[in-house]
């Protein structure tokens, strides 16, 4: 603002000064118009009425042409005696142009300055805002994916302990099962092992009587047999 000041103040002085300076009649340093050749008054013999032209000097015009051309011609603005319209044109014109500049130009300026302030501020504080904002997104895009991702830890831990629970329990089920039929396959095969020896004990006595029958060719008691047969069958137990 205060470069813009200076810069006016030169230009509105530049201004003053080529507007100021008059352009100064043609004059003498001492402010004498040029003498001009006058002719005499006319004279003539008393009583004759007649006017005759009076010769001019000698060497009257000749003189006043070279004193013509003695003088020295100054520049406007230089010549000491235009100082003061040059001063009053100057305090005129810079009094104009102040006044144009003061209550023109500068507020124009200075309106526009401040719009342009004002659009910048309220640009810096939308941009602010749009920040805060995206921040502020940012912020809860944050706080939910953290939440989802605990979420589904918490729902991945309660799976897993339900599935290990349900596999738990099923291995127990299963086992109790097993041995539920290991028994009663142990229970079934002790019957038959059971039911398998009194069979074999009736084929050892019918063959131990038949092979005694054909050796000595008599059949032996059916009592006397079976003693002899639950007699070895002890004996193989007891080994």
């Amino acid at each position: 603002m205060m470069k813009s000041w200076k810069v006016t103040v030169a230009l509105a002085f530049a201004g003053a000064v080529l507007m100021g300076a008059p352009v100064s009649a043609a004059s003498d340093p001492a402010g004498k118009p040029a003498t001009v050749a006058q002719a005499a008054p006319p004279t003539g013999a008393a009583g004759h009425g007649t006017h005759e032209p009076a010769a001019a000097a000698p060497g009257t015009g000749h003189a006043d042409a070279a004193g013509d051309h003695g003088k020295k011609s100054h520049f406007p603005p230089f010549d000491g005696t235009t100082f003061a319209s040059q001063l009053l044109w100057l305090v005129l014109s810079f009094g104009l142009l102040y006044f144009l500049m003061s209550r023109i130009a500068l507020p124009r300026i200075g309106r526009i300055l401040e719009e342009r302030h004002d659009r910048i501020a309220d640009d810096l504080e939308e941009a602010a805002k749009h920040k805060a904002d995206s921040e502020a997104a940012q912020a809860a895009y944050e706080k939910a994916l953290a939440e989802a991702r605990a979420k589904a830890n918490s729902i991945a831990g309660e799976t897993r302990n339900r599935l290990n629970a349900e596999q738990d329990a099923n291995r127990k089920s299963l086992e109790a099962e097993l041995a539920t039929k290991l028994a009663a396959a142990e229970e079934r095969i002790a019957s038959t092992k059971t039911e398998a020896l009194t069979h074999v004990k009736g084929i050892a006595v019918d063959a131990t009587g038949a092979i005694v029958s054909t050796l000595i060719g008599t059949s032996p008691a059916q009592h006397e047999v079976e003693q002899a047969v639950d007699s070895a069958l002890a004996k193989k137990d007891a080994a």
